[in-house]
């Protein structure tokens, strides 16, 4: 009887999947950092804001703080898993979003807000 031979496959001559290769680019960012979970990291974005109210009032800087903001997506978890199935996250990289509050971290010197995906009011499309 002829002994069949098996062939040696070297693991890093076969190619990713697509699941495999588009769940690796979910998590390339510029960050250098992959949130996990819900998280998501946004850059917040400047919105000119009066110091001195339409009927003359001045704001103290304590004053702008207060009230929905507005980011955008720079970093993105995968999503959570609870009672046994898994949700994604509801936006996508480069989405900009309106959120009212998160963790002020700063990466690389520049500054960032941590939020998770239930913090996001809602998507400016």
């Amino acid at each position: 009887m002829a002994k069949k031979t098996r062939k040696a496959v070297s693991r890093s001559n076969k190619k990713p999947s697509k699941k495999a290769s588009k769940v690796a680019s979910i998590h390339k960012n510029p960050l250098g950092l992959s949130p996990t979970s819900d998280r998501l990291f946004l850059r917040p974005l400047e919105e000119k804001a009066e110091s001195q109210t339409a009927s003359g009032i001045y704001l103290p800087d304590t004053g702008k703080d207060a009230g929905v903001k507005k980011g955008t997506v720079v970093a993105a978890g995968p999503g959570k898993c609870s009672d046994g199935t898994f949700h994604p996250i509801s936006v996508s990289i480069g989405d900009t979003v309106l959120y009212q509050w998160g963790e002020k971290v700063t990466v690389k010197g520049v500054e960032y807000v941590v939020v998770r995906d239930s913090e996001i009011v809602a998507v400016v499309r």
